[in-house]
């Protein structure tokens, strides 16, 4: 009897211990689940970072888009002129084919070339048309492929010849307050100089508003003038240096606000100070190389070239 109870009691221990093995505990059932299934807040970060990168580098990138936006397009999509200009080529406000300066917002342009050498070359049709009295008369004269126009020489004793250039009386050459610029290549002589000699003017200083360019005395000083359409008084930015060696020089007027400059080669040489509220509006011709072909017309006596107007 004591032999049959030990041998219940060993199949007992062996038939539990075979059950042990052939089914694993159910926590490491779980266990081995959830290692082939990642926690759900794994999985979650892992979808966030693949979709957006972190906020640190989103703020970077809206910095950058606001520093560089991309060129703007014009209505048929292309990159607008301003866009293209940053690419290296010229805006409107570059030099021109010749290497002059070209003004922005171009009003009146001379170069005296080509089969109407007083032509407005601008496209606003200020063309030129020749006022002279005792047979005066102007040449064209070589200059740099051009032409460029000569006037009558020094005369002492009168009746001398006088001529100037005019085109029609215009509101399209009146800047009132805007920004103004003007100039012109001039080559004058030591021996060509007198008190006063006009290169360019619209208006006179003594009525009805001005502005001109203007080399005076026998150093033959450049300077521009400008005068109030209300107020007579005159202002003058006068340059340091002068102009009368027989060489080319270009010469530029700029009224900016309550200032006018006057450079020389692209150099500033002179300043005035304007009332802010200086304003240019008349009713007369623009004038290039006098005032008219009268006797005080005070006429210009050497070579001319280049002659512009800018507004705005």
């Amino acid at each position: 009897m004591r032999r049959l109870t030990i041998c219940l009691t060993l199949l007992l221990t062996v038939g539990a211990a075979t059950t042990a093995a052939a089914a694993p505990p159910r926590d490491s059932t779980a266990h081995a689940t959830r290692t082939a299934a990642p926690p759900r807040d794994s999985t979650a970060g892992a979808t966030r970072a693949a979709a957006a990168p972190p906020r640190g580098n989103a703020v970077v990138a809206a910095i950058t888009a606001i520093a560089a936006p991309p060129p703007a397009a014009g209505p048929t999509g292309k990159p607008t002129a301003a866009a293209a200009g940053s690419a290296g080529k010229p805006t409107s406000g570059a030099a021109g084919p010749t290497g002059k300066p070209k003004p922005s917002a171009e009003a009146v342009r001379y170069t005296f070339d080509g089969p109407a050498p007083l032509a407005d070359v601008s496209g606003h049709g200020h063309h030129l048309s020749p006022v002279s009295r005792n047979g005066g008369a102007f040449k064209l004269v070589a200059h740099k492929g051009g032409k460029a126009l000569a006037f009558p020489p020094p005369c002492r004793d009168e009746p001398c010849p006088r001529i100037a250039l005019r085109a029609g009386s215009t509101t399209e050459l009146n800047p009132g307050r805007r920004p103004l610029r003007y100039g012109a290549s001039v080559r004058l002589a030591a021996d060509q100089t007198t008190k006063g000699e006009n290169v360019m003017q619209k208006g006179y200083s003594v009525r009805g508003s001005q502005y001109k360019l203007q080399i005076d005395g026998l150093a033959g000083r450049p300077s521009c003038v400008l005068v109030d359409d209300r107020r007579t008084a005159i202002h003058a930015a006068i340059s340091s240096s002068g102009v009368a060696d027989d060489r080319w020089h270009r010469l530029e007027c700029r009224r900016s606000g309550a200032r006018l400059s006057i450079l020389v080669d692209g150099v500033v040489r002179g300043r005035a100070t304007l009332p802010a509220d200086l304003s240019v509006s008349n009713g007369l011709p623009f004038s290039i190389g006098g005032k008219g072909s009268y006797a005080d017309n005070d006429q210009f006596q050497g070579l001319l070239d280049e002659v512009w107007v800018g507004i705005g």
